[in-house]
């Protein structure tokens, strides 16, 4: 198995450098600029006019190329990585920070797209190299034997699979949240998508995350009753999933039934995802429980 441990380290890499050279294009292709000298003629002759334009289209196109090219290397290290240790490749943390990296990047590509939006990429693929980049550079990569607790692989497989499916589906709505409290109903950045579309992708990404995260907290307390003889023990790390899943249970019931739209969703949105970061970078780290050995 040390040669799947080799090449999944290597495929890593590759991912990494590929989601870093698409996030530059993206934020090149939305908030760079050029400056083009052109003339004008004009009664009293010819003068010469400097203005600042976008940079060109393919600027975007090239960021796209390179985050399918990430996308692919990092799916890639995933079935490697799976080989060498023969369980999912989410077990710890340097394990768990890469699939969450690797889905951030999997669902904004998908939302592209949908809804061909690359100003997305702006944010939600620096998000993704920011997870890779915390795995690497916190975690040892290196293949250890699980703990008992995580040697149930076919639960291990579906719950965590779950929950870090929901959250990277959950980072691509708060991306979008937080170009739309930048862009806000006024729409005061042209080269942004208008508020209501960055308010409309947010809503449909936590359509998308919301039930996996709920049916992943359910798959954990089941889960938890064969590891530790009980469905659920308010451990630090299950209670903050379900602060989380009542948090965006509140934005969609005021969404659909109070009429909640712009900057008060948005918030909501916004303190959901700080929730999910606050769970993985500080309950992981800092509070003890059951699930500490998440942060090997």
């Amino acid at each position: 198995m040390h040669e799947f441990e080799s090449l999944s380290y290597t495929l890593f890499w590759c991912g990494l450098v590929s989601i870093a050279i698409s996030s530059v294009f993206y934020m090149a292709a939305t908030w760079g600029w050029r400056v083009v000298v052109r003339s004008a003629a004009t009664s009293a002759g010819s003068v010469t006019i400097t203005e600042r334009q976008p940079l060109p289209p393919i600027i975007g196109r090239l960021g796209t190329a390179s985050s399918w090219l990430g996308l692919g290397f990092l799916l890639s290290y995933m079935v490697t990585r799976s080989l060498a240790t023969g369980h999912p490749p989410y077990s710890n943390m340097f394990e768990y920070l890469t699939a969450f990296g690797t889905l951030t990047c999997g669902f904004y590509v998908v939302f592209e797209q949908k809804y061909r939006q690359r100003t997305l990429g702006s944010l939600a693929m620096p998000l993704s190299l920011l997870f890779l980049l915390l795995a690497q550079t916190l975690f040892s990569p290196r293949v250890q034997p699980l703990v008992p607790a995580l040697q149930n692989n076919r639960l291990l497989a579906i719950h965590v699979a779950c929950m870090v499916i929901s959250y990277g589906a959950l980072t691509i709505a708060f991306a979008a949240t937080a170009l739309y409290l930048l862009q806000s109903d006024a729409n005061r950045f042209p080269r942004l998508p208008r508020g209501r579309l960055l308010e409309t992708l947010s809503y449909r990404a936590v359509l998308v995350g919301f039930p996996i995260l709920g049916l992943g907290i359910a798959l954990g307390a089941y889960w938890g009753n064969i590891a530790w003889g009980r469905y659920w023990g308010w451990d630090p790390k299950e209670t903050t999933a379900l602060v989380t899943w009542l948090i965006f249970a509140g934005y969609l019931h005021a969404r659909s039934l109070a009429g909640w739209r712009g900057k008060r969703a948005a918030l909501i949105v916004a303190a959901g995802w700080l929730m999910i970061s606050f769970n993985i970078f500080v309950v992981n780290f800092w509070v003890a429980g059951l699930h500490s050995y998440a942060g090997n």
